[in-house]
């Protein structure tokens, strides 16, 4: 089957036409996938960042169908439509699993890093694992919510954002203009939007932020967004930056949540006397358990959250990756492997 691998040297994409699938075994199922989006991550594992997968199938965000069942499985039935998500399987047993916590699992398998992913013509997932795709939701819009949408969606729930608090989302691309839809039309909370790309800015204006600054263009981010909003009651920081995650400290209010889902390689700064003295709090967030995804899901086909993705062809993926190398992706990309 064709399938998008990290090349043999772990330091890049390939496209491969031979990859083979083994046999299934207790409890999994195949899935024949539609569409898999491409996200920062699965560059990250591409270029060995986490260390090197030469030959592993890249891809968290697929969707696909149930084409056949083994031995185990009563969650899922064929035709069934269904995600293959970072959290790909955790132990099930552990403190984290059995208290909601299950993608902090220290035996996790991830999908396009630990075990092979979505991008590729079949999938074989764990069935317990694959979470159902309603009916009404787009499966490319579904593809990003498997990764993107569930990430922000647990972010702001990490947050505690109330309705009419004010959040500030640092980072508008793909996961932050997810961010800025989830907080506006889910949490009913005011939304400030940071970033350095005007079309991006723009583009979260157009799905819901209140505010938008552009951080090439304003001496004192932190400064403005204390001015205009009393300090925002929460900062979700989707940027892959270090500036980013020091501009959210200073641009919540006392009491304050910082949230941290993107992985710039830098460390970020953090004044301990404000930190004390303001009762900030400093979280980082790691995507979203298979409840979280189901919620995303249906607040999907539920219309209040639309991604904004663009199809390309399977052929397209190597240079997919080198746009995301260049930051010039505007919203998500998406392999379609229906033709």
């Amino acid at each position: 089957m064709k399938a998008v691998v990290v090349n043999a040297q772990g330091n890049g994409v390939e496209i491969t036409e031979n990859k083979e699938l083994r046999p299934l075994q207790t409890g999994e199922a195949l899935v024949e996938i539609e569409y898999c989006g491409v996200c920062h991550t699965d560059l990250h594992v591409a270029h060995g960042d986490f260390g090197k997968v030469p030959g592993r199938v890249l891809g968290h965000e697929g969707i696909g169908i149930v084409k056949e069942i083994a031995a185990g499985v009563t969650n899922l039935k064929i035709g069934d439509r269904v995600s293959v998500a970072w959290f790909f399987e955790g132990c099930g047993c552990c403190e984290y699993c059995t208290t909601g916590r299950e993608t902090l699992c220290r035996s996790v398998k991830n999908a396009g890093y630990s075990v092979d992913g979505g991008m590729a013509e079949q999938c074989i997932v764990r069935a317990d694992y694959a979470v159902k795709v309603p009916d009404g939701l787009d499966p490319a819009q579904a593809s990003s919510i498997t990764c993107a949408g569930v990430t922000t969606y647990k972010a702001i729930k990490e947050a505690q954002l109330q309705p009419g608090q004010w959040i500030v989302i640092y980072g508008a691309g793909g996961l932050g203009n997810l961010a800025v839809q989830y907080a506006k039309k889910v949490f009913n909370a005011h939304v400030v939007a940071v970033d350095i790309n005007p079309d991006k800015l723009a583009l979260a204006k157009e799905v819901g932020a209140d505010i938008i600054i552009n951080g090439k263009e304003i001496a004192d981010v932190p400064g403005l967004i204390q001015e205009k909003t009393g300090g925002a009651h929460s900062a979700v920081v989707t940027a892959v930056s270090k500036v980013a995650f020091n501009q959210a400290v200073d641009s919540v209010r006392a009491g304050g949540r910082v949230v941290a889902v993107g992985l710039p390689s830098e460390m970020m700064d953090l004044s301990i006397v404000k930190t004390v003295l303001d009762g900030i709090q400093v979280i980082g967030s790691l995507v979203g358990t298979r409840k979280d995804l189901e919620e995303a899901f249906q607040f999907g086909a539920e219309g209040l959250v639309v991604p904004v993705v663009q199809k390309r062809p399977l052929a397209d993926a190597v240079q997919v990756f080198d746009e995301m190398q260049a930051g010039t992706i505007q919203g998500r990309m998406v392999l379609d492997f229906t033709n």
